[in-house]
């Protein structure tokens, strides 16, 4: 029988790669996954409530295990049964929209539990770094870095570093080199290290002043150039 590569892609079935991906996540199991993508392929090819029997032919599960992980996949909630009434007879099919569901929304959350803890986080090293509880004018000029600037948390903090280590720990100086920085087109925290790397190779050893705890040859004052 001649090989047919046509036939082939267009038997391919089509699977959100976020199910691959993120299945251990919603606490799915790995013969879970496998009756799930068996469910999704019988429906592709228009058998939308395949049997126990039918789902067990194509896994390494007799119909007892199958019928029993779909029951779990029904009480999980990551399945249900539809019912559609079609030329008076009722037809069943199994719907996978509830687990489609819950792996946006598990995505979803967290997407937003990640940017929320990067955000709480930055009040917390700012308090470090100062050793004291910032004001309600410092942390509003945080959040005005974050909402309206659009820094990115990295390059924040790589102002924060660079103030740490020229001893003004202050949060006027910090949005002067952000200035400094978006003047100069820097968004990055790498653009940023390669940009005062670049100006310290023009500096000569004689400028570091020798009464000073930190090397500042390694980094540049942005506001003294």
């Amino acid at each position: 029988m001649e090989f047919n590569i046509q036939q082939m892609l267009h038997q391919q079935l089509s699977i959100p790669s976020i199910l691959m991906e993120r299945y251990t996540d919603i606490n799915l199991n790995e013969k879970q996954l496998a009756l799930i993508l068996q469910i999704h392929a019988s429906q592709s090819k228009g058998n939308d409530f395949p049997t126990p029997e039918e789902l067990a032919e194509h896994v390494t599960m007799d119909k007892e295990e199958c019928t029993q992980i779909l029951r779990q996949l029904i009480q999980q909630g990551y399945l249900s049964i539809e019912e559609d009434q079609n030329n008076e007879r009722i037809q069943e099919a199994y719907s996978l929209e509830p687990l489609w569901v819950k792996l946006f929304e598990e995505d979803n959350e967290v997407e937003e539990f990640t940017e929320d803890k990067e955000i709480g986080e930055i009040f917390q090293r700012f308090e470090r770094e100062f050793g004291r509880p910032l004001s309600p004018f410092e942390i509003e000029l945080i959040n005005n870095w974050i909402d309206e600037e659009n820094h990115e948390i990295s390059l924040i903090y790589a102002a924060l570093r660079e103030a740490v280590l020229m001893s003004k720990l202050n949060l006027k100086y910090i949005d002067r080199i952000l200035i400094e920085w978006k003047k100069k087109g820097i968004h990055s925290a790498v653009e940023a290290k390669q940009t005062s790397k670049s100006f310290h190779r023009s500096k000569t050893k004689s400028e570091v002043k020798q009464n000073n705890p930190y090397d500042k040859s390694l980094y540049y004052n942005w506001l003294e150039e």
